[in-house]
């Protein structure tokens, strides 16, 4: 293992650690990590929820929700069709949850037993005879044309709400919402299925207020020695529509000639300082100017009372939102972020619904390994904070029987021991009894449901172990065949509902891209997991002439074929890897974040720790490097075989209990007890019989 801690300039260390009030160790684990552009900062150092990308940046969002608020008005039937997964399940939840509140009559479906994923032409046949008018699929339906087109046919209207990559040619739905379409405004594409279903749930909240689809204008004016610059902007939904900024000279231009009659016209007019910005027009323009201006300032003052009587200029000079831009903001983008807020402020209430589960979003973006980068590390915070002191009593009950409940949580402890029993659900053909849990508020029913999902992660934990053990073989025979390129493993003993978790196991054991099908009477079901060296969605591309359908992310996908179609299916991906480099695997580099002086090894270093979650894809855990420490303890452990290291790391003041995960056969070789090391480690507690300690996980150690 190679480890590496890059060189930064101290002088950026300072200049950063200055403008954002961060001490010099986090601003230096910021530089190392490449997060330095004020835009990108601002997800790791603010919670705000006002730094959420706006969801009518979505295409084709408001479609969506007139759509939907149609249907509430109609009385009309919807049907929510979800997918078997974490995600899946949660954006069911979510969005069953907002249209019940609505008021509509709404049902939810998912895959159950071997049902393929996505929508079917069976489900779309039974809205049919249930008289369903509209069919809301979400976490899928992206790739679903067929069954779109059919129930357009039959009357039905389709709204996607979807973030796996788009085919070349869309489904004909009525709405899709998907950040991943070609040519899109929206900011980040790295949500997951639900994290997009909230944005239609923030959405459907603020069509309840005065100002949805209502245009509005801001205005400012600007002097500028013998003239003025009149500057303004169109708002619909709050996203700005269109801007212009004229400077003119007075007396010298009527109004009438500028662009300002046709900008201005017909819409509310809002202002900040009115008195103030009606004279500036009346010198421009004359005092036969009269224009309708509404003050911002007065509102604005009630929220923010440090504000009072300040200009744009000085607002500017405190604002937050400013702060963590690298473009130039002007008074007049002042003026938009005040209106916002006060929007937001005002009708705060109204967004509960979405505000209120952001719990079910974390669960969804962590389950679905979406990068924690952006405003994914927003919603999952806020979303950690929910969970932590969670009331919904389903979730409770799995915290509870997990022994996390009462505890502060961490990515970790949901990727590890929440998610894999939602999942379990659906690997079993069962997510309906995650969807029930989830949405129950009855303790009783939820504590049936809660002990009947921890069984079958049992069955499904022991179904992969046994599955392992049979396929270890071929799945080397493979990765031979195909020199250490690729594994495909197909056999008619594997459960379709585990493919996904041993794709995965495979791509840790042999380093590289697999294929795991099960083969079903005359269909083979197949997932699909990268390890980075090549897209696999490039790869279902190439063989797509062979799939009955098939979708997915660019290094997680799954697909269906009919089984006779395996034996060509291996021949195209090996004639596929004959046309791309693949580069070795070098040896393991793992970067530091920081080094730490003997000192600096207090309780205290876990706030440190914490200020940088979540951790997950694209935020992994902080690494530091210790010098001059000893091991005071040493100890061999393990269920089965004794694998693993449990030492207590002697740094002065403090001692520090730590484990080395399959490290015993370095026992005796590069450390032992009582030995002075170096070492890299990681930093977070650790939960056992009702206590809580810190812990070290050690990386690597040399003497």
């Amino acid at each position: 293992m190679i480890w590496n801690k890059k060189d930064i300039e101290s002088d950026l260390v300072r200049e950063l650690s200055a403008r954002y009030n961060l001490d010099l160790m986090s601003s230096s684990i910021l530089i190392r990590r490449g997060r330095v552009e004020p835009e990108e900062l601002c997800f790791f150092l603010e919670d705000d929820k006002r730094f959420l990308h706006n969801p009518f940046l979505l295409e084709e969002m408001e479609a969506a929700v007139e759509r939907i608020n149609s249907a509430v008005e109609e009385g009309e039937k919807v049907l929510i069709f979800g997918d078997r997964d974490v995600d899946g399940i949660t954006s069911t939840v979510l969005l069953y949850e907002m249209l019940t509140g609505k008021g509509i009559g709404v049902e939810w479906a998912l895959p159950l037993g071997d049902d393929p994923y996505g929508l079917t032409k069976e489900s779309v046949e039974e809205c049919v005879n249930q008289a369903v008018t509209l069919i809301i699929t979400v976490d899928c339906g992206i790739s679903n044309h067929q069954e779109i087109s059919y129930a357009k046919e039959a009357g039905i209207d389709t709204i996607v709400i979807d973030h796996h990559n788009p085919r070349d040619v869309l489904p004909p739905a009525y709405a899709i919402i998907n950040p991943k379409l070609k040519d899109s405004a929206y900011p980040f594409r790295d949500l997951c299925g639900c994290a997009v279903v909230s944005k239609l749930v923030w959405a459907l909240c603020f069509s309840e207020t005065d100002l949805y689809n209502r245009e509005v204008c801001l205005l400012n004016i600007l002097p500028e020695n013998e003239a003025y610059t009149v500057e303004a902007v169109k708002l619909v939904n709050l996203v700005e529509k269109q801007r212009i900024s004229e400077t003119i000279v007075p007396g010298v231009v009527p109004i009438e000639q500028t662009r300002l009659v046709d900008f201005l016209g017909g819409v509310e007019i809002y202002v900040y300082n009115r008195e103030q910005q009606l004279r500036m027009l009346q010198r421009i323009f004359g005092s036969e100017a009269i224009i309708n201006l509404f003050d911002l300032a007065e509102p604005i003052w009630n929220l923010y009372p440090r504000l009072k009587d300040k200009s744009l200029l000085g607002i500017r000079e405190l604002s937050k939102i400013v702060k963590y831009r690298s473009t130039f903001t002007g008074e007049l983008d002042v003026l938009i972020n005040l209106f916002t807020t006060l929007v937001l402020k005002q009708n705060k209430d109204r967004f509960s619904p979405f505000n209120d589960n952001l719990d079910l979003v974390a669960l969804g973006t962590i389950a679905d390994l979406m990068p924690l980068e952006n405003e994914n590390r927003i919603l999952v915070r806020s979303g950690m904070g929910l969970l932590s002191s969670t009331t919904r009593e389903g979730l409770y009950q799995l915290l509870l029987r997990q022994g996390l409940a009462g505890k502060k949580l961490s990515t970790t402890d949901i990727a590890w021991q929440i998610s894999p029993l939602i999942n379990a659900t659906g690997r079993m053909g069962v997510p309906d009894r995650a969807v029930r849990l989830l949405l129950s508020r009855d303790a009783a029913v939820c504590e049936e449901l809660a002990e009947e999902v921890v069984s079958l992660n049992k069955k499904r934990k022991k179904l992969g172990d046994d599955t392992w053990e049979n396929i270890r073989h071929s799945a080397q025979a493979s990765h031979d065949e195909l020199g250490g390129k690729m594994v495909i493993v197909g056999d008619k003993d594997i459960h379709r509902g585990i493919t996904g978790i041993l794709a995965t196991r495979l791509v840790k054991y042999f380093n590289t891209t697999t294929a795991v099908l099960a083969f079903m009477n005359d269909k083979a079901v197949g997932s699909l997991r990268g390890d980075g060296s090549f897209k696999v969605s490039a790869l279902l591309t190439h063989c797509a002439e062979l799939f009955q359908d098939w979708g997915g992310h660019d290094y997680a996908a799954g697909f269906n074929m009919e089984l006779g179609n395996f034996p060509r299916f291996k021949q195209m991906v090996q004639d596929y890897l004959e046309t791309i480099k693949i580069e070795e695997t070098e040896e393991e580099t793992i970067e530091i974040d920081a080094e730490l002086p003997l000192s600096y090894m207090t309780p205290e270093l876990i706030d440190k720790v914490e200020f940088f979650e979540p951790y997950g894809q694209g935020n992994s855990p902080l690494v530091f490097l210790l010098k001059g420490a000893k091991i005071a303890e040493l100890s061999l452990v393990g269920k089965t075989e004794k694998q693993h290291v449990r030492m207590l790391v002697d740094t002065g003041k403090f001692k520090w209990p730590g484990v080395f995960w399959n490290a015993s056969e370095r026992v005796g070789r590069d450390f032992s007890l009582d030995d002075t090391v170096d070492l890299l480690f990681r930093l977070g507690r650790n939960y056992f019989q009702n206590t809580e300690t810190l812990q070290l996980t050690i990386l690597d150690i040399q003497k």
